[in-house]
């Protein structure tokens, strides 16, 4: 690996780390609204979309993102808006730890698709790195909180399984913008916050909050993007993957959600297998 690879990985690593770390505030916006999920998934990404179209023009890309996105961006598109309604909506059906270690499962299915796809091998440290956050969600499942909601718990399969999709298309098309998918992808989700929920019926002191969640939003997405051009598709999902040990820390932080004893194992069995999965030399 040369410099200049070595460069854009750590580079690629930073941006990740960034975006789980975002992607790990989401359950207390959506929790910490009355708003319901179609309410809540019009206004993020109403405000997504224009923080991220402000970014675009600001930067003098709007051709690059939008008309040059091509297939590969369309592709995207329809699957994040996907599966951003589906992560959304698992959060009023289940609870922030669950849809957290569920999507610690996106490595194995990243890892797969890419394997399958794109033709990447699978390392040894990959593998193991793999097991080890596979481990941590057991542990974590074994003690979980409360009563699991099923439909809460499939729907954040889906979301994982939507995420470990686009990781695999911007590997295997790194020049596919990064930002641009991401706005069609919130405004794809627009017709179905009319027509399904009532978003201008709600509070305005809760679209405050949401024009913040679409801000945040807007930050991860396109942070994960870029990274995932820099680093192979398994080790984007291990790094993204961080959220899962950090979203119920918060839940509990904000509402006193409190993870039991093998929850807080099994997060840091996941941090474990993400940080020995990214070291290079072996």
């Amino acid at each position: 690996m040369t410099r200049d690879t070595l460069t854009e990985y750590y580079i690629g690593t930073f941006l990740i780390v960034i975006s789980a770390v975002t992607f790990s505030t989401a359950g207390l916006f959506t929790k910490g609204v009355e708003a319901g999920s179609w309410e809540v998934i019009f206004w993020r990404g109403f405000f997504a979309a224009a923080f991220t179209t402000a970014w675009i023009m600001s930067r003098g890309t709007v051709r690059h993102d939008f008309p040059g996105m091509g297939y590969s961006g369309l592709a995207i598109a329809v699957i994040g808006a996907l599966g951003t309604a589906a992560f959304i909506s698992s959060f009023k059906l289940t609870s922030i730890a669950n849809v957290s270690l569920i999507y610690a499962v996106s490595p194995l299915i990243a890892a797969l698709l890419a394997w399958f796809v794109v033709g990447e091998k699978i390392s040894r440290r990959m593998i193991v790195g793999c097991g080890g956050a596979l481990l941590g969600v057991a542990i974590i499942v074994s003690g979980s909180l409360g009563q699991v909601r099923i439909n809460g718990d499939l729907l954040a399969l889906v979301m994982t399984t939507a995420m470990a999709l686009i990781m695999v298309i911007y590997r295997k098309y790194p020049e596919t913008p990064g930002a641009g998918p991401a706005v069609l992808s919130s405004v794809l989700l627009l017709p179905f916050g009319l027509l399904f929920g009532a978003p201008f019926e709600i509070e305005s002191s809760e679209i405050y909050i949401l024009s913040a969640f679409g801000l945040l939003f807007a930050i991860a997405s396109v942070t994960l993007a870029e990274g995932s051009k820099r680093v192979p598709s398994g080790q984007t999902a291990l790094l993204s993957s961080l959220e899962t040990p950090l979203a119920p820390v918060l839940a509990f932080l904000v509402f006193t959600e409190i993870p039991n004893f093998a929850t807080f194992v099994g997060g840091s069995v996941v941090l474990l297998a993400v940080l020995f999965s990214i070291r290079k030399g072996i």
